[in-house]
């Protein structure tokens, strides 16, 4: 219990209602969906909710059923009333921040860029900070700035209607002409969600890559083993908005295995039951690429002439098609042409009378 992540919930409650209500179609803010997406992240001590609630008389109900405190923040003109519900917000939260050393999760519930500075603060205290918000109605500038942000939209339970998008496509493409495919393409997109087959495989080859530079970048700048956690808090580093449920998994775990069964990272018993350790096929692929690579420029280059670095990787990829140095925890094709060199698979150089890189076959 005493490891248990202890959480304060601040609500910037008009900004997520009428975000919702906005930009998903009329849809009415339910508080649920935050509160089962927290209780997953730790034990929520504090929640606060901000707002003239007599404009949200209706929601009062489903909030205190939630347990959430109702602050009242009385009826001003414009952007007053505004302003006065985000400074109450942030000088609550920093008020905890100082007084409460048990919580050490700040969950600020805004698109609003003004509780930018606030997440800046809380983390300078050395406190996690999540923010969730809607994802038409968030600014760019605040989601980087948190250790991770949740889209509302997408949180388990969400039901977002479907009008928007049948309203939507008229105005793209209008016509009397489109009328009649008009049942087919409302079909369409369901059918893509149901078994999230092929548009998310390449989200999931995108994923791949990212997940190979960053465990090579922690194997080669960090010491220790990289396990799955220490693995998710990087990449959530990387990009707050990050969720492994966007690619198809249902958890991170899932998502690892995955990858480990194309080979693009191994799994080992970890320190501690369901962290395993993550690393890279070191002896395996790395040494078939490093293997084609020195074959390709050995044919290429037959009678020991030097090939040109440019246009080689599409000879490879003729070779092998799914070759991808990326996989391989590389940021380029030329670094892993000098990591090819460094295991003595090839010779490169540069030729300033060529002006590109020369590799020859060795071995």
């Amino acid at each position: 219990m005493d490891q248990e992540d202890r959480i304060a919930l601040f609500l910037d409650y008009e900004n997520l209602a009428l975000g919702a209500r906005d930009n998903r179609g009329g849809m009415a803010f339910d508080f649920r969906p935050i509160a089962d997406a927290l209780a997953e992240r730790g034990r929520v001590v504090v929640r606060r909710a901000y707002a003239d609630w007599s404009y949200f008389d209706e929601d009062r109900r489903m909030l205190t059923r939630s347990h959430v405190e109702l602050i009242e923040i009385p009826q001003r003109m414009g952007a007053s009333r505004k302003n006065a519900a985000d400074i109450k917000m942030a000088v609550d939260a920093i008020e905890l921040a100082f007084e409460r050393d048990y919580i050490s999760i700040f969950v600020i519930c805004s698109g609003d860029s003004d509780f930018t500075p606030l997440v800046h603060k809380l983390r300078e205290l050395n406190k996690r900070v999540i923010g969730v918000g809607v994802e038409g109605s968030t600014s760019a500038l605040l989601p980087p700035a948190c250790d991770e942000f949740l889209y509302y939209d997408r949180l388990e339970g969400v039901d977002i209607p479907p009008t928007r998008a049948r309203r939507g496509r008229p105005v793209r493409q209008p016509g009397p002409d489109l009328r009649p495919p008009e049942p087919e393409r409302e079909q369409e997109p369901e059918e893509e969600r149901q078994p999230t087959g092929e548009e998310p495989g390449r989200d999931v080859d995108a994923l791949a890559v990212l997940v190979a530079q960053t465990v090579a970048g922690l194997q080669g700048s960090a010491s220790g083993e990289v396990t799955a956690s220490r693995l998710k808090r990087t990449l959530l580093r990387k990009d707050a908005t990050f969720s492994e449920s966007d690619y198809g998994f249902r958890t991170f775990g899932e998502l690892l295995r995955h990858l480990a069964a194309h080979n693009v990272i191994e799994l080992a018993e970890g320190p501690a039951k369901g962290d395993p350790e993550v690393s890279l096929p070191e002896h395996g692929d790395r040494e078939v690429a490093f293997g084609l690579l020195r074959g390709v420029v050995a044919e290429l280059g037959s009678g020991g002439n030097p090939v040109a670095l440019s246009g080689l990787k599409n000879q490879l990829r003729r070779a092998r098609p799914d070759f991808s140095e990326k996989k391989l925890g590389y940021r380029s094709f030329l670094q892993f042409c000098k990591a090819a060199a460094t295991a003595g698979a090839v010779d490169l150089r540069w030729s300033p009378e060529a002006d590109d890189y020369l590799l020859t076959a060795q071995g």
